[in-house]
C-alpha cells in the first residue's frame, strides 16, 4: 500500500515540475512581430531580362569531302583562315593518277614532269564563303569520298537554351548581351536570328534553341566556347519605381500600404497598376506619384516576451498594441 502511495506522489511531483518548466519556457520564448519599413516612390530606369546559357557553334557547318577517291597532293589553307566561295582549298590526285605518278617518279624527274602536265590534278574548291574551322588531312594522305577533308563555317553564332516558360518573351531581331566565359571582360551585343520550332527535353526540363549572331565576331571567339546570354524583354528609361517587396497581390490586383502624411493615422490600402517588374523593383503605372511614402512589412528582430519590442510607424510604442500590422 505504501509503495502505491509513494509512486503516486512521484508522478504528481514530476507533473508539477513539467508544468513549471513549460510555464517558464513559454514566458521567455523568443517572438517576432511584423514592423514596417518606409520606402518612397522614385523615378529611374528599369528593365526586365531573361538569363540563359549557350554554346558558340557554326550557324552552318559544312564538311568538305573529295569528289573522287585518291590522294591529297597539296593543302592550301589552314584552320582559322577565311576563304571565299570557289577558292581552291587543296589539290588531289585520283587513285589512277596517284599510281601513274608514283610509277613515273621511279623513272626520273622528266617522266614525272611529263605526266604531271599531261594528267592534271583535281582541285578541291570552297562551296561557300566562310572560315576553315577544321583541317583533318595532310599532303600524301589517301582519302575516300566519305572522308571529311575540311570543315567550314559561314559564321559563328551562339546557340542559347531558353526555358519554355520564357520562350514567349523572346522575339526575332531582339537585342541581347553576350559574355563568353573565357573572355568575361569583353561583353558583346547580338541579335536573335532564329527560334527553334522543336523543343529539347533534358532531365525533365524543356528548352528551345535560340540562334544569336554577334554584331561583331571577335578574333578570340571559337566554336565550342560557353556563353552567358541576357535577353532584354522590356525596358524603360525614366519611370516611377517602387521596391517589388512593397506590392501585395489580392484577387489579381496589386495593392500597397500608403503611409499617412502626418504618420499618426493608419495607412491606407491602395490599388496600383504595375508595369515592368524585374523582381527587385516594379514600375508603377498609376495609383502613386513620385515622393509618396509606402510601407513595406518586415519581420522584426528577435525579442523576448516582455520586451517593449521594436517600434514601427503604426505602433510607435512597441509591443503588441491594437494598431499593429496585423490589422492591415
Amino acid at each position: 500500500m505504501k509503495s502505491n502511495r509513494k509512486s503516486k506522489w512521484i508522478l504528481i511531483t514530476l507533473s508539477v515540475v513539467a508544468l513549471l518548466g513549460a510555464t517558464v519556457f513559454y514566458s521567455t520564448r523568443e517572438k517576432r512581430e511584423v514592423v514596417y519599413q518606409e520606402v518612397q516612390v522614385t523615378k529611374g530606369p528599369i528593365k526586365n531580362t531573361i538569363l540563359s546559357s549557350g554554346v558558340v557553334q557554326p550557324e552552318n557547318r559544312l564538311e568538305v569531302k573529295a569528289p573522287i577517291a585518291g590522294r591529297i597532293e597539296k593543302i592550301l589553307v589552314d584552320e582559322g583562315q577565311q576563304v571565299k566561295k570557289g577558292q581552291i582549298l587543296a589539290w588531289m590526285s585520283s587513285s589512277e593518277r596517284a599510281a601513274l605518278l608514283d610509277t613515273a617518279k621511279s623513272k626520273g624527274k622528266e617522266e614525272l614532269s611529263y605526266w604531271e602536265e599531261a594528267y592534271k590534278a583535281t582541285p578541291l574548291m570552297a562551296p561557300i564563303s566562310g572560315q576553315i574551322i577544321l583541317r583533318s588531312v595532310e599532303p600524301g594522305q589517301t582519302i575516300t569520298i566519305q572522308d571529311a577533308l575540311l570543315v567550314m563555317s559561314d559564321r559563328l553564332c551562339i546557340k542559347a537554351q531558353v526555358d519554355e516558360t520564357d520562350i514567349a518573351q523572346v522575339k526575332l531581331n531582339q537585342n541581347v548581351e553576350v559574355t563568353l566565359d573565357a573572355y568575361a571582360e569583353h561583353p558583346m551585343s547580338g541579335t536573335v536570328v532564329h527560334i527553334a520550332y522543336e523543343s529539347k527535353t533534358v532531365n525533365n526540363v524543356t528548352t528551345y534553341l535560340v540562334d544569336i549572331i554577334p554584331s561583331e565576331i571577335p578574333p578570340f571567339m571559337k566554336s565550342g566556347m560557353t556563353a552567358n546570354v541576357v535577353f532584354t524583354t522590356d525596358e524603360k528609361e525614366e519611370t516611377l519605381l517602387l521596391p517589388a517587396s512593397a506590392l501585395q497581390k489580392e484577387n489579381g490586383k496589386f495593392k500597397v500600404l500608403l503611409a499617412s502624411a502626418d504618420k499618426k493615422q493608419s495607412p491606407t490600402s491602395l490599388s496600383v497598376e504595375v508595369g515592368v517588374n524585374d523582381g527587385k523593383q516594379a514600375e508603377i503605372l498609376s495609383g502613386l506619384k513620385e515622393g509618396d511614402t509606402v510601407l513595406v512589412p518586415k519581420l522584426s528582430p528577435i525579442t523576448k516576451k516582455g520586451d517593449s519590442g521594436p517600434k514601427s510607424p503604426l505602433n510607435p510604442f512597441g509591443g503588441g498594441g491594437k494598431r499593429g500590422s496585423r490589422g492591415h
